[in-house]
């Protein structure tokens, strides 16, 4: 007789009620259940309906629980006693925290707005506070992405209207060639885990490189173990190679780029005609012909002679740059450490997937011409990148390059391809061009942030001196469309180009790991006049937890946690569209919290109304919103187009474009916190040539009309300000800066070496130095998380076999780490899947003692630590009497990856170095143990 069997329950009942939003535990912006017991929160699961993830949840999202209890979170407002640095406070109530802000701000606003520097860090509402600066009428506005990755989205979007990320995907269903280049496993992450697991599941190959293997790259089926910095050259070998093969789709590149476009011979800017078009050559009627033209078949090696002089098509100037020997694979192989012939098996392997496996798709579309075709051709290659090749000085045309080899094989919105996300494509002339010209009182004339087609667009006063504290904008990073966030504190200090009087930042951790040379920038943030005032006069600060920056701040406004307050996901800024659909998303207040703080967005609505800001205000002077949930439903950035496109119009029932429904945001929590609206299938690929998709875009509201364009790979904006440099127009730049704009400024692809190590010796410091984020955290605020704490609470720095042996190291050693700029003494350990002559450690584990509500035992304090200290926002002093910006000189973006090492074996210290003295704490110490009990 068998044993009585017990009766198992596999699916316990774990909440009286689900609530579901979306989480913020990292950028991807998935959809999550959160599982409620007695009004609180239980569990915290994937959304199986959500668009992003599909009921996927990370490590990181599943902690969110432990982010919303964490010890670390701020509980009322503080005023500083002591001084900066100190950790010194006193809790203050919100009207006269209010009221200090308003006193602050309210002077500079009406007399020298310019004086108010406000910065956000890694917020997901910039199209909410780039409005509130613009009626500030600051200059000084930006958000993250200048110290991120600004040269992978503005190289996009100057070549083709989009970007890798938020801006598209593969083609997941039909890739069978996949490529990562430079991809840490935070970016993206669940999308992406989703997307491997299809592409393995149908047999498709990954090739990862990348200097370091770990996560996407070490399942990937092949590992380029490549040199920090030297990606854009090996991208150009392959595109020498596709070029010398005659791989590359010329129907594709005669029809749907500036290929066949002809560049003057004189001036080098593209002939166009008295409309403002680009000009080709038409192989029918041998005549130059608008670009648009029904019936028009562009001629790729045409030469036109007019008025003595020859004018030649970008694809001939194309030809002529990279078929030289010197992208070659054997001329670029040791400098990228990848051999030669590697290099050309796999553009081998790219030809071969991308022609030989080229297939049809049976969908009608007409094209921006007129014409009508009856299939699609899939070309089944597509590539992804990130950070880890955007953050070196050379790092923008690294990026314009990966682009214009992937156009090269025609596998841009194509089924099999790179898929862009609604809004995007979006030519650059879309886009706004920046402003910061104002008068006291007034808001600016438009957005801060935009896309410089000329030197007209700089942001420069009568004497060509920048007018915004980051630079931005100006002769030293003209592209700079994201902003200079990292140079802020280092200006402002330097009140070069003038003083500030406030520095308003929010969610952006600039006194620990979100800054370069985190030492001198506390000096700065701490730093006084002889007088005895700071440098820095005043500084506000907005945070959820207890973080570095807190302490040197003389006012905190403390912030709720993401799941006790309202955002947007907008398709204003940064959505969560896929290839085949339009999506926005909302989060809302699942719980209210249990202490007296407030979500930032709203707090900036009350500051905009009290301060008097225009916008703000009715025409009776009463506030326009009473907090950020109204501005999400009732504000429309245009007549009809509002933050949200889902359930517009009195009765809900209009997508995109409509007035004002009151219940939209009841709308969407009762649909789980999202919104979608699917292209149509004639409509999902092709996106900037097919009218279907134009029309569509234009019913929803993402243009106002249809905007086809061609892909530029010779990017003119460019041409201008290289020809400014060589002494043509009214605005010209400091002769200082003349070489160097003449070099980088090319309109084609080109690779320069790392401008740190131009200016170091690298036999002294010949080791490449690299931090990235783990899948398990995101930014600092995860690290302070009490389950994931458990996955990475301290961080070794690690070794290739070369130098490990090289130096005799064996685990539980430690090394003196040297730069250029400074040292840190720190735990090491070996990996041997690591590019031979790089170290690397994961980012922001590291932590202040006295922050985060960890003990000062804690090992995120104690072996934890930061490569920042190496890294100067400065490069090296060159002998010119001038000191450079650590930066991409055309967008600014923060060369983080050029670093430069040498490192030696020392006995282990006590703690990792540098140490810095507690910060006396907002908040109480955690508990060795955090539990509790939620419901019965």
């Amino acid at each position: 007789m068998s044993a009585p069997q017990h009766r198992i329950d596999t699916s316990p009942k774990v909440s009286d009620e689900i609530r579901q939003t979306t989480c913020y535990m990292c950028a991807c912006r998935c959809g999550i259940n959160v599982h409620m017991k007695d009004g609180k929160v239980a569990y915290i699961e994937g959304n199986r309906d959500h668009p992003v993830n599909k009921g996927v949840l990370c490590a990181k999202g599943s902690a969110g629980i432990m982010q919303h209890n964490a010890p670390s979170r701020l509980r009322k407002p503080l005023l500083r006693t002591g001084p900066r640095g100190s950790g010194e406070f006193r809790e203050i109530s919100w009207e006269e925290a209010m009221n200090t802000a308003v006193g602050w701000l309210t002077e500079i606003h009406e007399t020298a707005p310019h004086k108010l520097a406000f910065f956000t860090g890694r917020d997901q509402s910039q199209s909410f506070t780039s409005f509130w600066a613009q009626h500030f009428g600051t200059p000084n506005y930006a958000a993250h992405g200048g110290f991120c990755s600004v040269n992978m989205a503005a190289a996009g979007i100057y070549t083709m209207g989009g970007a890798f990320w938020e801006f598209g995907q593969p083609d997941w269903d039909r890739t069978k060639l996949f490529m990562l280049f430079g991809v840490a496993e935070d970016h993206d992450s669940n999308p992406i885990k989703m997307g491997l697991g299809k592409l393995k599941e149908r047999g498709a190959r990954v090739i990862g490189v990348n200097p370091i293997r770990t996560g996407y790259n070490a399942v990937a089926d092949d590992w380029v173990g490549i040199t920090p910095g030297t990606d854009g050259l090996f991208i150009l070998a392959l595109v020498h190679e596709l070029m010398r093969a005659g791989k590359i789709d010329l129907h594709y590149l005669a029809q749907y780029t500036n290929a066949p476009v002809l560049v003057d011979g004189e001036t080098g800017l593209l002939l166009r005609d008295e409309d403002g078009k680009q000009l080709v050559i038409d192989r029918i009627t041998k005549k130059p012909t608008p670009f648009d033209q029904k019936g028009v078949r562009p001629d790729l090696s045409a030469t036109y002679r007019h008025a003595g002089v020859t004018h030649r098509t970008v694809m001939a100037h194309m030809a002529d740059r990279y078929l030289s020997p010197d992208y070659s694979p054997d001329a670029v192989a040791d400098r990228c450490g990848v051999p030669a012939d590697r290099i050309r098996a796999i553009a081998a392997d790219l030809a071969r997937v991308a022609f030989d496996e080229a297939f049809e798709l049976d969908l009608e579309w007409t094209d921006f011409r007129g014409e009508s075709h009856k299939t699609m051709t899939g070309r089944p290659v597509s590539f992804h990148a990130m950070r880890g090749i955007s953050a070196h000085s050379n790092g923008f045309q690294t990026c314009r390059a990966l682009h214009v080899l992937q156009i090269l094989l025609g596998s841009v919105e194509v089924p099999g391809g790179f898929r862009f996300k609604p809004p995007y494509p979006k030519p650059v002339e879309a886009h706004p061009t920046p402003h910061g010209q104002g008068r006291p009182g007034r808001p600016l004339a438009g957005p801060h942030l935009g896309f410089p087609r000329g030197p007209e667009d700089l942001q420069l006063d009568e004497k060509g001196k920048p007018t915004r504290i980051d630079k931005a904008f100006s002769w030293e990073n003209p592209m700079s469309v994201h902003g200079l966030m990292h140079m802020v504190i280092s200006n402002a200090h330097a009140q070069d180009p003038y003083p500030i009087d406030t520095l308003f930042m929010y969610m952006a951790n600039m006194a620990w790991n979100s800054t370069m040379n985190t030492s001198g920038v506390i000096e700065m943030l701490t730093d006084r006049n002889d007088d005895g005032g700071y440098r820095i006069p005043r500084i506000i600060y907005s945070d959820a937890y207890s973080s570095e920056m807190v302490a040197y701040a003389d006012l905190i406004l403390p912030d709720t946690t993401y799941l006790e307050r309202h955002d947007c996901i907008s398709l204003l800024d940064r959505p969560i569209c896929e290839a085949d659909a339009a999506a926005d998303a909302i989060r809302w207040p699942v719980v209210e919290p249990d202490r007296d703080v407030r979500g930032f967005q709203s707090v900036l609505i009350e500051l905009g109304a009290r301060i008097g800001l225009p916008g703000f205000l009715n025409e009776d002077g009463s506030p326009k919103w009473k907090d950020y949930a109204d501005y999400i439903v009732t504000h429309e950035r245009r007549p009809g187009i509002g933050p949200l496109a889902g359930w517009r119009g009195e009765d809900g029932d209009q997508a995109g474009r409509g007035s004002v429904n009151p219940d939209q945001l009841d709308r969407y929590i009762e649909n789980g916190g999202f919104f979608v609206e699917h292209i149509p299938d004639n409509a999902q690929y092709m996106k900037p040539w097919n009218m279907d998709y134009q029309d569509w875009a234009v019913k929803i509201g993402l243009f106002d009309a249809p905007q086809p364009f061609l892909f530029q790979l010779y990017v003119e904006p460019m041409r201008k300000f290289q020809r400014a440099a060589e002494g043509h127009g009214d605005q010209q730049p400091p002769d200082h800066l003349r070489d160097r704009l003449k070099q980088v400024m090319d309109p084609l692809p080109i690779w320069y070496e790392p401008f740190e190590q131009t200016l170091v010796d690298t036999d002294q410091f010949a080791i490449h130095a690299l931090t990235q984020r783990p899948m398990a955290m995101y930014h600092s605020w995860g690290t302070q998380n009490a389950w994931l704490r458990q996955l990475h609470g301290k961080n070794p720095l690690y070794l290739p076999t070369k130098l490990w042996q090289q130096h005799g190291f064996k685990e539980g050693d430690w090394a003196r780490v040297t730069s250029a700029h400074g040292e840190i003494t720190v735990p090491v350990a070996h990996q041997a899947a690591l590019n031979e002559n790089t170290i690397w450690t994961w980012n922001a584990i590291g932590k202040r003692k006295g922050t985060w509500a960890l003990s000062e035992d804690a090992p995120e304090a104690r072996e934890g630590f930061l490569l920042n200290h190496l890294i100067h926002e400065l490069l090296p002093a060159k002998g010119d009497g001038l000191r450079w910006a650590n930066s991409d000189p055309i967008t600014g973006q923060a060369a983080w990856f050029d670093l430069r090492v040498r490192i030696e074996k020392v006995a282990a210290p006590a703690e990792a170095q540098p140490a810095f003295d507690p910060i006396k704490s907002p908040v109480p110490t955690g508990p060795t143990t955090l539990k509790w009990k939620v419901g019965a």
